[in-house]
């Protein structure tokens, strides 16, 4: 089979969850299945190291697609051209998006339905393009992957889809690799002059992650207790972030607040793998994936009681409200008052974060693609 791969998320050193998820999966899809012919579709200049393999064609489509109007062009005007002049057999698209301009089997990925749930979080041409589109994409995909059992119900719930049309294919974490690296490289770690233990949340910094909560939470937990904990944010400065980025340069303990927006990966997972705690106190999640990353290193984690999170976390996290501050400075304490609880939770998270594999998800996928020839 000729099979197209949207990869317009594989960016070089700016990989975030889809763009993960874009590589860890197709990259052991198009080496298992050397018989099939891939194309991946990158929408700006792309990096060999993403071509996993020699089956592998990689074609620039015009133009970039960052923006709702070229969303718009790329899926239904540029995209068809390509599926047709090199005759592709099935479209793959892991980024919540698909060409309803085209006869050609697709599956589609949807990583959740944030916007549905907290449309305010979301800039407003880009809400109203997912609300408008992303019920049709799923009516028009032949079949859709899910990130976690939770957000196969949303889609169901919202759009009306048959269940039978929706797979889940969990996210993962592969770390083995950058862990060994990490041991050459210096990371930022050593500019945290304090030395002290830290708190950190690793995500993009927008609203739906509820960051402004988890400050409000630090504030309120340093002036309470004579505690020598900081707070690391890693995570770009995505949008709609005036009141967090107000509240902020206001704080009494701001100096104990380190939010570093650029990280490589390597430092990320060093830094991460050295903190007390992750707190990730999002409003709303698909998945999830920086509580597997830390349990898998070894670190506990406080996380929301909603949506895919405790489905995620099972019983290896501190699980809170994540608009009730007190739950969070409780939990912080929790932590640090409890040893016992710490170590416990350390383990359960080992046991946990195992039941999330690539391969194991790779597999799904392949099992679903030899479904179309």
């Amino acid at each position: 089979m000729r099979i197209a791969i949207n990869t317009r998320f594989l960016l070089p050193d700016k990989l975030e969850g889809i763009g993960i998820y874009t590589q860890e999966i197709f990259k052991r899809v198009v080496q298992q299945l050397p018989e099939h012919d891939f194309y991946f579709l990158f929408d700006r200049p792309f990096s060999n190291e993403f071509i996993f393999a020699k089956n592998v064609t990689p074609i620039i489509v015009s133009p970039p697609a960052r923006h709702p109007i070229l969303w718009y062009w790329w899926f239904e005007k540029s995209i068809p051209k390509i599926l047709e002049q090199h005759k592709i057999d099935l479209f793959i698209s892991p980024d919540g998006f698909c060409s309803l301009s085209t006869t050609i089997p697709q599956i589609l990925t949807i990583h959740d339905l944030g916007f549905e749930h907290f449309p305010t979080h979301t800039p407003f041409l880009v809400r109203n393009y997912y609300q408008y589109f992303t019920p049709k994409f799923c009516q028009k995909a032949t079949k859709i992957l899910a990130v976690s059992e939770f957000t196969k119900q949303d889609i169901i719930a919202k759009y009306g889809i048959e269940e039978s049309k929706i797979e889940v294919v969990y996210n993962a974490v592969d770390i083995i690799e950058t862990r060994d690296k990490r041991q050459e490289t210096k990371s930022q770690i050593s500019n945290l002059k304090s030395g002290n233990p830290y708190f950190l949340f690793i995500g993009a910094v927008h609203p739906r992650k509820n960051v402004l909560s988890l400050l409000k939470a630090f504030e309120q937990f340093k002036t309470k207790n004579k505690q020598t904990h900081q707070l690391i944010i890693i995570g770009r400065n995505a949008w709609m972030n005036a009141e967090l980025e107000n509240y902020l340069q206001k704080m009494q303990f701001k100096n104990d607040v380190i939010w570093m927006k650029n990280c490589e990966r390597n430092e990320l997972l060093e830094i991460l793998q050295n903190a007390f705690t992750l707190v990730y106190p999002s409003l709303f999640e698909g998945f999830g994936i920086p509580i597997i990353e830390a349990m898998t290193l070894g670190v506990p984690v406080i996380t929301s009681n909603v949506s895919a999170l405790h489905e995620i976390a099972g019983n290896a996290a501190l699980l809170v409200p994540p608009t009730d501050i007190n739950s969070i400075i409780n939990a912080m304490l929790e932590l640090i008052e409890n040893e016992n609880l710490r170590l416990n939770l350390i383990e359960k998270g080992k046991a946990n974060a195992a039941r999330f594999s690539w391969q194991k998800s790779a597999e799904k996928v392949i099992e679903l693609i030899k479904g179309f020839e």
